[in-house]
């Protein structure tokens, strides 16, 4: 393709989305030269790592993508351009991508066309960086979390005839950037991102130096654009922040003017959700232990729209390991949290994360994580060993013999796997109202869809039930899901 057109990049707006929305504009007609040539639209591929934020990021990729003309594909070794959206949370998440790219570098080497991008939190890490530059230079473009939305620019660059590998990683974020296209994988359920970043630098995670510190979008922005799902047919959101307790300290606006509003918090936000005609299910992810609010639990209670779930990380049992990882609460506080919690939430399903591995655990404190699990009765708990992430300062600690943590964590797990099967069967025999979400790809003629506690049923039917809400008897409780049949 010809070299880049200075007259073009000279001529781009500045302010944005407007510039991002020019450059797709560019990149379409680009494509569209290709398809000339080819005789066929280019495809592509998103590899998502890590969590729902990701999810929902790898949504607006795959809508910019789209609008620029290139045709989604589901197998990565079929597509014309690959793009993995990374997380950076564990080391098994890294070595992942490093085995994708190996794969996949052969097949680049056969066609001239095909595109490898590599964004997201794992990009956020300078060393990791550097070794992408020395060890993968095949890769063409690399970006992070501060500048996700200018994919487009990015890609226009490369389009444009520039061969070199493009690299554009931000050390802060300099604007929030919303209103890009997005094709959302369902038609009836979405996340929203209310925030973004982390300001509680537990010593063990990387998130707030990838994800940078906590910035809020304005209660405008976000209620305006679940009105907009709503009026699209949306029945279900989900809110989504690194901590969502923490939201509307400091409102990061697209103009970067910061406001600070402590009076309006996220509650708040919750209730005035809650009131947009259409929505039926709102959900949150994630809730802090150390700032779940009284307020809180009072508007969950208070609002039948609010799903009877929440997600309360509890990483330890042990006072002195909180400590250590900076959580900022002890056992005892969060036992009475729990205890708060379902004194107003009587039917409310808790699901949790557990790390097993952390510096300096110990048998006593493995039993103190044992004694939460069976207090706390949870109905899914993901349990995982700790990974030493390089720059944090648990990194910096001496570490326990992976033999050692192996065992400690098949002993927590199965604690957990028979307490978490006892819970989540307390409903066998209840009727359940369910949003459907897909056709089940194991059980010929069932679909799948979600309680409102989060937990899967399965149950007979077809997919014109997808996107509605059913009334589901539930037969059989199998660990974590069930098997019902519509009421």
């Amino acid at each position: 393709m010809d070299n880049i057109n200075q007259d073009i990049v000279i001529n781009a707006p500045v302010d944005e989305p407007a510039r991002q929305e020019f450059y797709m504009d560019r990149c379409h007609e680009l494509i569209e030269e290709f398809i000339i040539k080819n005789g066929k639209a280019p495809t592509f591929h998103v590899a998502t790592f890590g969590c729902q934020m990701n999810a929902h990021d790898s949504e607006k990729l795959v809508g910019i993508l789209e609008r620029i003309g290139y045709r989604e594909v589901d197998d990565e070794d079929k597509a014309d351009f690959v793009i993995f959206n990374t997380c950076t949370v564990r080391e098994n998440a890294n070595q992942k991508l490093y085995g994708h790219l190996g794969s996949l570098k052969k097949r680049k080497q056969g066609n001239k066309d095909m595109l490898i991008g590599i964004c997201g939190c794992m990009m956020q890490q300078p060393e990791i960086v550097e070794h992408i530059k020395e060890k993968y230079r095949f890769v063409d473009l690399v970006f992070g979390t501060f500048n996700f939305y200018k994919m487009a620019e990015l890609l226009y660059t490369r389009l444009s005839g520039n061969d070199k590998q493009i690299v554009e990683v931000l050390s802060a974020p300099e604007k929030n950037v919303e209103r890009l296209p997005e094709k959302r994988k369902y038609n009836f359920k979405s996340g929203v991102n209310i925030m973004y970043g982390c300001n509680n630098f537990c010593t063990y995670c990387i998130v707030p130096y990838v994800r940078g510190r906590e910035r809020s979008r304005t209660p405008e922005d976000i209620l305006s654009e679940v009105k907009c799902l709503a009026d699209q047919g949306y029945v279900e959101i989900m809110l989504l922040g690194q901590n969502v307790n923490s939201y509307g300290v400091n409102y990061l606006e697209e103009s970067d003017i910061i406001k600070q509003n402590p009076d309006y918090d996220f509650p708040d936000l919750l209730n005035d959700v809650c009131k947009i005609d259409g929505i039926k299910r709102v959900r949150f992810m994630t809730s802090h232990p150390k700032d779940l609010s009284d307020k809180l639990i009072d508007v969950i209670a208070e609002n039948p729209k609010v799903a009877r779930h929440i997600h309360l990380p509890v990483q330890s049992g042990s006072s002195k390991i909180l400590k250590a990882m900076n959580r900022r609460y002890t056992k005892e506080d969060y036992m009475a949290l729990v205890d708060k919690i379902r004194a107003k939430l009587p039917d409310v399903s808790l699901t949790t994360d557990i790390m097993v591995g952390f510096p300096g655990e110990t048998d006593e404190d493995i039993q103190d994580t044992i004694d939460i699990v069976r207090y706390a009765k949870y109905d899914q708990a993901f349990t995982f060993i700790y990974s030493v992430r390089t720059g944090t300062p648990a990194a910096k600690m001496e570490q326990l013999p992976p033999e050692l943590v192996n065992e400690r964590f098949n002993k927590v797990l199965e604690v957990v796997r028979t307490t978490c099967a006892e819970t989540s069967a307390r409903f066998v025999g209840q009727t359940k109202e369910v949003l459907v979400e897909c056709i089940n790809d194991h059980m010929d003629g069932y679909m799948t869809g979600r309680m409102d506690n989060n937990i899967l049923v399965h149950f007979p039917g077809d997919e014109s039930l997808i996107g509605s809400f059913v009334q589901v008897k539930l037969l059989e409780a199998r660990g974590f899901y069930y098997i019902g049949e519509i009421a």
